[in-house]
């Protein structure tokens, strides 16, 4: 196991957090031993760095947890390569392509969480190789990956929380060695969660240059902590602690989370200056965390978001004008998709993956995770479950629409949830984020589907076959 971090350095070759920063030029390592890789503050950059280079992959967040399996898990999509999709679409996990897609996610968040125990197991050994914040930065960002990783797992694994927060569900690994560690319980992983993000919180309350203000240049440290969007930086980890209260039905600690990052300062909504002029097709100045793929156009735009593609996503455009109220002054609705030519012009392909038409590195090879929007919506919910009579959901829901060029609701929808529904659609459209809301409401029905996503346990992935018999895990739907 000590050798597993050899996958992710042939990944940093092609795949780096930012291309300027010279600390992160790895060579690809056939291996590499732990007294060597973590005798240096560098080794353990290029060890984290390894890890967020891990999960740009297509079977993660570079695809299937993104816009690809979740997007049509959500029902986004009504063009797609019906051979890989046509049996998610119907929730068949049993198929041999949906079964491929759940393992890739298995193996490859667990992969990531072993080389963060790996890094997590050396850390305090060698605090005197780190020079100014960098210990309390590395470590707070490790083990706000580990809680990331694991909770994405237990979205995909564990029963929704309100359905049954006492069902067996995930092992929530903290080390690196041959262990094998327990099948927990729903509300026992999410306890692991948050204790990692209250540790990662504090150490990184301390040392992270978005809290602290501290400037950082090229000159410092190789520009290390430049760009604080592309690492778990300290309002991520209050993001991932909102998404998980709320994940838990602790709605006056999501509330409490969500309005820290969004009163913090540190985000802006993107200009439509920028969205029209194809600078900013990704949204990049809401960005919370974000990975980066410096083949993004190549692997991604090119190849599952052009009409000249066969394995491309799309929406119809009669669809996509019900996805956003027939309302075509929205900013995301006008700039964020491109029409097809020729037999695919009613095809809307969406551009948030597409290549910025500016040379300016901020707005280039990004992969959201987390955006402002969301804090928003999770603050709009957390209020409205709360003070259903108070005006503060309303309040926030306008401020969002404004920024996205709608008029101002006289008072909320009177049903609260299918607006919510509806609106996690138009926003995180391709980001993988509107499964995990259906999931979350336990809701009975999923847009454009007949399945009962209920009845049938659609919500719930089953266990990797070899996980079950290797480990004797128990029943987790």
């Amino acid at each position: 196991m000590k050798k597993i971090l050899y996958i992710l350095y042939g990944a940093m070759a092609a795949v780096t957090m930012t291309s300027c920063n010279d600390w992160l030029n790895v060579q690809p390592h056939s291996q590499i031993e732990d007294t060597e890789l973590f005798s240096t503050e560098g080794g353990f950059k290029e060890a984290l760095a390894g890890v967020y280079s891990s999960m740009v992959s297509t079977s993660t967040y570079a695809k299937e947890m993104t816009f690809g399996f979740m997007g049509i898990l959500a029902q986004e999509w009504d063009y797609y390569s019906s051979a890989q999709y046509d049996a998610v679409a119907t929730y068949d996990y049993d198929a041999s392509y949906p079964t491929n897609y759940i393992n890739g996610i298995w193996k490859n968040n667990y992969v990531g969480i072993a080389n963060v125990n790996n890094l997590l197991a050396h850390i305090d050994d060698h605090v005197g190789v780190f020079s100014e914040d960098n210990y309390e930065v590395i470590k707070g960002e490790a083990l706000a990956l580990r809680a990331m990783l694991h909770f994405d797992l237990l979205r995909c694994f564990g029963v929704s929380y309100a359905v049954n927060p006492s069902m067996p569900s995930i092992p929530y690994s903290t080390a690196l060695d041959y262990h094998v560690f327990p099948q927990l319980k729903v509300s026992e992983v999410a306890q692991c969660i948050l204790t990692d993000l209250k540790e990662a919180e504090l150490l990184l309350h301390e040392g992270d240059p978005i809290v602290t203000g501290r400037a950082i240049t090229e000159l410092d440290d190789n520009g290390y902590l430049i760009n604080r969007q592309l690492h778990l930086n300290y309002y991520a980890v209050k993001a991932l602690q909102a998404r998980l209260y709320m994940w838990m039905g602790l709605y006056v600690e999501a509330l409490e989370a969500a309005t820290e990052v969004v009163e913090s300062g540190a985000f802006s909504w993107s200009s439509p200056e920028n969205m029209e002029r194809g600078y900013d097709r990704c949204l990049a100045d809401e960005h919370i965390f974000a990975l980066n793929n410096l083949t993004l156009k190549a692997d991604i735009a090119d190849n599952y978001f052009s009409e000249n593609s066969t394995n491309s996503f799309a929406v119809n455009r009669e669809r996509l004008l019900t996805y956003y109220d027939n309302a075509t002054q929205d900013y995301r609705y006008t700039f964020l998709f491109k029409a097809g030519t020729g037999t695919t012009f009613e095809n809307r392909y969406s551009t948030k993956y597409d290549e910025s038409a500016t040379s300016d590195s901020y707005y280039r090879y990004k992969m959201p995770l987390m955006r402002l929007p969301e804090m928003y919506l999770i603050k709009c919910e957390a209020e409205y479950r709360t003070a259903p009579t108070s005006d503060k959901a309303l309040a926030t829901l306008n401020q969002m629409r404004a920024y996205r060029n709608l008029t101002a609701l006289q008072e909320l929808p009177g049903d609260f949830y299918t607006e919510l529904i509806n609106e996690y659609r138009r926003e995180f459209l391709g980001e993988g984020q509107l499964f995990f809301l259906y999931k979350r409401l336990n809701h009975p029905v999923i847009a454009y589907s007949d399945v009962d996503p209920v009845a049938t346990r659609a919500y719930t992935f089953p266990l990797p076959l070899s996980e079950i018999q290797a480990a004797e895990r128990e029943d987790n739907r």
